[in-house]
């Protein structure tokens, strides 16, 4: 994977600064190390998207929902570390 570089894009209009520090705060604490950097973005319109480098991962207005940490951790986990196990996130699943 040549960018480990996460970015959420959240609708500061709609107050989600919170949601999406939580969330960054939750793959930082997941990935750790794996990550070279989480970004916060400011955007307007009800935006909610989470991308690895260049590739969407989450858009709100795609799924029509906000994504669980569970969700993102799977998805990210399949792209920089297949190998690796979330533990209790990987429960459920169909992996």
């Amino acid at each position: 994977m040549e960018s480990t570089r996460v970015s959420i894009t959240y609708c500061s209009q709609c107050q989600w600064l919170l949601r999406a520090a939580w969330l960054a705060q939750e793959l930082l604490m997941t990935f750790g190390d794996d990550l070279s950097e989480v970004a916060l973005r400011p955007g307007t319109g009800g935006i909610f998207e989470i991308r690895l480098g260049d590739e969407l991962l989450w858009s709100r207005s795609r799924e029509g929902r906000f994504p669980e940490a569970k969700e993102i951790k799977q998805c990210l986990r399949d792209r920089i570390d297949p190998t690796r196990s979330l533990g209790h996130a990987d429960r459920g699943s169909s992996r």
